[in-house]
């Protein structure tokens, strides 16, 4: 009998445990993004936060915390290991490890996975009447001037800085990287003549396109993409040079596993039918939304990648 008394209350442990757990979300939940207002980042996180605040019954604050290329954001959310304040970012938690000494944070062990975003290429931008006609010419601009060539980024440390930096080793070419505070920065440094090109994903890149207000070099795709047919894959004129941007929603470490189990679940039914899917169809992206493992996997295999390949090319941010 007293046999039967333990094993009950042992197996009646973690169900009692499991009920007493407070129910989340306790209060409003933040979803911070690590770069400056207006960016492109901010279309998918909006979106999402206003279709899952009434299943949750809180409010879904959307705010931005720029600074050192994302850092300063993302080591926000590690510090706070709050599973109320949430990181949407870029690529960007997988590549500022390999370019700055120390980003403040390890995206394999401070940070929770809960799913993908989206993934894109990114684009080489120029105004209309810029003196770069083309891929082939900008080539060719660069190994005559070294460094006379500026692009701009999002920031240092950013997935459009790497996106530069590698093109430019890869093409044995030199350009000046100029960096800003986030995408909207950038491009409006671009249109004021103060760099030549900028490096952008297509969700900041294609709108300015469609309207004829710049003009695309090169995408980073393996191939040419169907929204923007004529305009070349930067791989046609340096081989290998392939990257994509890719948008995800991560926690604090300690996130419980069934909160990234309702967030994911609360997400998943966006990819097929929404305005925000269509949207991103129209330009270049691919809405993914399809659970932590995918993001986990994505991470575990990129963040040594890009440790790797910015340590034998000898990238590091400014």
């Amino acid at each position: 009998m007293r046999r039967r008394s333990v094993l009950a209350a042992g197996l009646a442990a973690p169900a009692f445990a499991r009920a007493q757990a407070p129910a989340w979300p306790q209060r409003p939940v933040r979803l911070l993004i690590p770069f400056a207002p207006g960016g492109p980042v901010e279309v998918p996180a909006r979106f999402i936060a206003g279709q899952i605040a009434p299943r949750l019954g809180q409010p879904v604050i959307v705010e931005a915390r720029p600074g050192a290329g994302g850092a300063i954001g993302i080591a926000a959310v590690v510090q706070a290991g709050d599973p109320h304040l949430l990181l949407v970012t870029t690529s960007a938690v997988a590549i500022l490890p390999a370019l700055v000494r120390d980003p403040g944070f390890d995206p394999l062990a401070d940070l929770t996975p809960i799913t993908m975003v989206s993934d894109a290429p990114m684009v080489f931008l120029a105004r209309p009447d810029s003196p770069i006609r083309d891929l082939a010419d900008l080539i060719a601009r660069a190994r005559a001037r070294p460094g006379a060539i500026s692009y701009g980024s999002s920031g240092t440390g950013s997935t459009t800085h790497l996106g530069g930096a590698l093109f430019c080793a890869k093409a044995g070419i030199e350009m000046l990287h100029v960096p800003y505070r986030g995408a909207a920065q950038a491009v409006n440094a671009l249109y004021a003549g103060d760099t030549d090109l900028m490096v952008t994903g297509m969700g900041e890149g294609f709108g300015h396109l469609r309207d004829g207000r710049l003009r695309a070099i090169c995408v980073t795709a393996p191939r040419r993409i169907a929204v923007l047919p004529e305009v070349p894959a930067a791989a046609e004129q340096v081989p290998g040079y392939v990257i994509s941007i890719w948008y995800a929603m991560l926690g604090p470490r300690a996130t419980p596993p069934e909160v990234v189990q309702r967030l994911a679940a609360l997400v998943a039914p966006l990819r097929h039918g929404s305005a925000l899917a269509a949207r991103m169809a129209a330009s270049g992206m691919e809405l993914l939304l399809d659970g932590p493992a995918p993001l986990a996997a994505r991470l575990a295999a990129e963040v040594p990648q890009w440790k790797q390949l910015a340590a034998s090319l000898n990238l590091r941010a400014e």
